[in-house]
């Protein structure tokens, strides 16, 4: 009999201990779920909005790969994912920024 009391009191002292773990334990996993979610919308819209961004003034070089932007302009990033460091976003057409770039000796030839 007295056995059976410890086990209970035992028992008893570890269910809150128990129901704190499974709370914890559940808004985690809800937390990850709703960072996740969050992450694939930003990821979906973000990569929508750039291929609309790349569609008309996209170059392929070879050796290079693609690139975007206006490469005659001195500021273009020459890069794929970026058009330049003062209008990263665009677009080329009409922008103030743009200057020509001067050709070295080596480009020239």
């Amino acid at each position: 009999m007295l056995n059976i009391k410890t086990l209970l009191v035992i028992i008893v002292g570890f269910l809150p201990s128990l129901f704190s773990l499974w709370l914890i334990r559940k808004t985690h996993l809800r937390t990850r779920a709703q960072l996740r979610q969050a992450a694939m919308n930003f990821a979906g819209t973000r990569g929508r909005h750039n291929t609309q961004l790349m569609e008309g003034d996209r170059y392929y070089l070879e050796g290079v790969g693609y690139l975007i932007g206006d490469i005659s302009c001195k500021f273009n990033a020459r890069s794929g994912y970026i058009r330049c460091a003062v209008n990263p976003c665009g677009p080329c057409q009409g922008c103030r920024y743009y200057e020509q770039k001067e050709l070295t000796s080596s480009e020239s030839t």
